[in-house]
């Protein structure tokens, strides 16, 4: 039953929004239905010609609201819009991205609503058609009441005038009661399969949860089996060391103290090895919820790209402070330069003040 339902309801437009409900209590306040945005699809049933509204969370649909003719979706604000379900009993809000997403679900939803008015007046004219009872009933119905209103008037209380007419009213209460039945008998099937439907998208979501967690255990199994099989080798390797070992000294006894210490490894290795498959043994038995692993993902992403945006940062005012340094060795180096000139050109005044002070002497002893 279920591959034949999973064949003939197919997706056709598929959007990401945050859920919501109204609150019943209050009938004014919004109760958000997910933590974070899922996604929100239309679907098509080609053999009941139905057009349904489907919102999974976890393991559970949070939306699932068929939509008939008379519903209508209404954009409150630029990114949010509800529409009323009533045979949910509730209304449900969407609250996107941005403006585009939302204009695109509200024309999505007025095609759909089209389509089912088109597809609920052929189904209407094929019931018709199935059930010729009916309309047979119908034009009989109306022959009837025309004769009656061109007979002559009725002269007795119980004549046949009386009796024609009590027959054309009979034939329109067994009509409507027919009609009403139907309805009815539909209605409750429609419910039937929606529960179904329902309940088989929630199967099928943790199928595919349980098939992903079974898929990652798998991959850490292999990796579990790999060191294994490194650890085999290494105790391999150890064991024939102990056997060489033996057979160069000879005695026994002699290499006993490397034969224990070599014995206590091996033993090491084995409760390591235990410990392994252990864990290997609780990876396998272990069902993750994969939610939770894609949260941790990505906040450890986010986390991975704030310390490269911090290391980034540090590596820039690394950067600036090296040119900054090398700018001032630059400049320290050309003051040093500048003062050593100086210097040489206050060493030749000096000089020369010398010679002229020694001249003046001379005059002077003169």
């Amino acid at each position: 039953m279920y591959p034949l339902h999973r064949q003939r309801e197919q997706p056709i437009f598929s959007a990401r929004a945050h859920v919501f409900q109204i609150d019943p209590a209050t009938k004014r306040n919004w109760l958000p239905a997910s933590k974070h945005a899922v996604t929100v699809s239309f679907f098509y049933d080609a053999s009941r010609a139905v057009y349904r509204i489907i919102s999974v969370g976890g393991t559970k649909a949070i939306i699932n609201s068929t939509i008939t003719p008379n519903m209508t979706f209404t954009k409150t604000s630029q990114k949010f819009g509800q529409w009323a379900d009533s045979r949910a009993n509730t209304v449900y809000g969407l609250g996107f991205s941005t403006e585009q997403q939302l204009q695109q679900f509200a024309e999505k939803f007025k095609e759909v609503k089209e389509a089912a008015r088109l597809a609920r007046e052929k189904s209407q004219e094929r019931f018709e058609l199935a059930n010729p009872a009916l309309n047979i009933a119908a034009p009989q119905l109306s022959q009837e009441l025309s004769e009656e209103r061109h007979s002559p008037p009725l002269l007795s209380v119980n004549g046949p005038g009386e009796e024609k007419l009590f027959r054309s009213r009979s034939a329109e209460v067994e009509l409507t009661a027919e009609k009403e039945r139907v309805k009815k008998m539909l209605s409750e099937g429609s419910m039937c399969e929606i529960n179904l439907e329902a309940e088989l998208f929630t199967l099928q979501d943790s199928n595919a949860k349980l098939v992903a967690a079974l898929q990652e255990a798998n991959s850490s199994v292999e990796q579990w089996k790999n060191q294994l099989a490194e650890y085999q080798e290494e105790t391999d390797r150890l064991r024939d060391q102990v056997a060489e070992l033996e057979t160069q000294l000879g005695h026994p006894a002699a290499g006993q103290t490397a034969q224990e210490e070599l014995s206590e490894s091996l033993e090491e290795l084995e409760a390591l090895l235990r410990a392994k498959d252990q864990e290997i043994q609780s990876l396998q038995s272990k069902k993750t919820d994969v939610g939770e692993l894609e949260k941790e993902k990505e906040e450890v992403m986010q986390r991975l790209q704030e310390v490269e945006k911090r290391n980034t940062e540090l590596e820039n005012r690394v950067q600036r402070a090296e040119k900054t340094l090398a700018a001032n060795r630059e400049e320290q180096e050309q003051a040093e330069v500048e003062v050593q000139r100086i210097i040489e050109v206050l060493d030749i005044k000096i000089c020369d003040l010398k010679g002229l002070r020694e001249s003046l002497a001379k005059l002077v002893d003169k």
